[in-house]
């Protein structure tokens, strides 16, 4: 087994531990905190997590652009003096968009929970903003290992503290949020106890290099641009489910859609090992690694929709305040399937690519659809399903939208297994929600073994293509 596979397999050890973990967190707090805080403070908590999820955007694609320019290189070769500058300007800049929101909450914002909120959420952007700038170097210098670190530390803490708050009969989503900065804050720390090269310098070594943030913001304010986009897709949606209706209804769906989401917590293990790989790669030599891993993410990945069927007989009995809620996990456990290829796959080809504007277009265009759609369903019909099954809708569109202009690129057909791919979410989404759960399982298994049928000499195809690479 040549090196490049036994780094592949440690990486992937590393984040999939790291992820593995991030998932059993994300369930434990999925299945435990509504159960015991009420659906009123859960609300509040999920309004938190909402607002909290963009913050990541209010550095401005600097973040971004450190991580494509540097990506693919060695920790060693950088700049440390460089990057230990571009911290500590980071650091100020988040501080001054921390003071400014809270002038403006002091006279804008009535509402003390939401004014609570708006606070912390500006504490939790320092906090992250300036981790996620020393992960993303971690990231791209491929220091996978010690990146997993510092992402399993945040959440151990974090499960550990709300497992404690709960225990001792605390229902205050307040408390909630202070063990989510708290868990965030130990991350940092780790982090730059790993970066304490470029952290942690001489005073005289800090210069205010306007040229290199702005290099930086350039090039990544696309890529910025373009998560914005991608993240507004399913919150235009929450957002206008919350201001149609009420922050319990809020809530029911955002735990609809946090259940739907934990399989993408496994697929982004693969994605953040493959883009330093993919930038130390040949670009003729992309096209059959796509495929190939195009096929192993695919196949298994339609499969695991089958455990919708166990999943919400379970989250039932456990939650049965949330029972009319989750009904509508039939219509929204597809975007599995859409949002983990465009995570693990075109996104991050893309990217080394150097596509970024391709990536921007098709979420702006997703986003226009969302507006459409979100307009139409909750503001003029008012209609709640609907609203919900838009998200995979526009999703779908998008994802599909993307990979036939990645095929184009790498002179690949993929138009066959996007139509398969399709047809066994219609397939799902419809059996989930009308059928009875026994006859819904059995459709879906029979369908599922036609499409394993077909795909089999595409399977076994890239099986055998991995298998050659791990004796080379």
């Amino acid at each position: 087994m040549n090196n490049k596979v036994i780094t592949f397999v440690k990486n992937f050890s590393y984040t999939f531990s790291s992820n593995i973990l991030t998932m059993i967190v994300s369930a434990l707090v999925i299945l435990i905190v509504p159960k015991l805080i009420g659906v009123q403070e859960y609300g509040y908590w999920q309004l938190y997590m909402f607002y909290s999820f963009y913050v990541g955007f209010l550095h401005f694609g600097w973040n971004d652009g450190i991580y494509l320019r540097y990506g693919g290189q060695d920790y060693k070769d950088l700049n440390k003096k460089m990057f230990f500058s571009q911290f500590w300007m980071q650091f100020f800049f988040q501080t001054t968009i921390f003071i400014g929101l809270l002038l403006y909450c002091q006279f804008y914002v009535g509402n003390s929970h939401k004014l609570f909120i708006l606070e912390m959420t500006g504490v939790c952007a320092i906090i992250s903003n300036t981790r996620i700038m020393l992960l993303y170097i971690l990231q791209g210098t491929n220091r996978i290992k010690e990146y997993a670190k510092c992402t399993i530390s945040d959440r151990l803490l974090y499960i550990a503290l709300v497992i404690f708050l709960l225990l001792i009969g605390v229902r205050d989503y307040k408390l909630l949020i202070y063990a989510d900065l708290i868990g965030k804050s130990c991350s940092l720390l780790y982090a730059i106890y790993f970066c304490n090269d470029i952290v942690i310098r001489k005073l005289s070594d800090l210069s205010f290099n306007v040229k290199e943030t702005m290099a930086n913001i350039n090039i990544g304010i696309k890529l910025m641009l373009a998560n914005i986009a991608s993240v507004l897709i399913i919150g235009i949606v929450r957002y206008g489910i919350e201001r149609t209706w009420d922050v319990s209804t809020f809530g029911r769906i955002s735990l609809t859609l946090s259940v739907s989401n934990l399989m993408m917590i496994f697929i982004s293990a693969l994605g953040i090992i493959m883009f330093p790989m993919l930038r130390r790669m040949d670009e003729d030599k992309f096209p059959e690694l796509y495929i190939n891993m195009r096929t192993f993410l695919m196949v298994p990945l339609i499969g695991v929709l089958i455990f919708y069927y166990p999943l919400r007989i379970i989250l039932t009995l456990w939650l049965p305040e949330y029972r009319e809620s989750l009904m509508y996990m039939a219509l929204v456990f597809p975007m599995c399937i859409y949002d983990g290829k465009m995570s693990l796959l075109i996104n991050t080809y893309l990217k080394a690519l150097r596509k970024e504007k391709i990536i921007l277009f098709v979420n702006a265009v997703s986003v226009m659809i969302s507006c459409i759609v979100t307009a139409l369903f909750t503001v003029i019909y008012e209609n709640l399903t609907l609203s919900v099954i838009s998200i995979v809708i526009v999703l779908s569109f998008r994802c599909i939208f993307a990979e036939i202009l990645l095929a184009k690129i790498l002179g690949i057909k993929v138009f066959k297994d996007i139509i398969l791919e399709l047809v066994m979410t219609f397939i799902f989404i419809m059996t989930g929600w009308l059928a009875s759960t026994w006859t819904g399982v059995s459709i879906y298994l029979l369908f599922y073994g036609l499409y394993l049928l077909i795909k089999r000499k595409d399977a076994i195809a890239s099986f055998n293509k991995v298998k050659r690479l791990i004796k080379i």
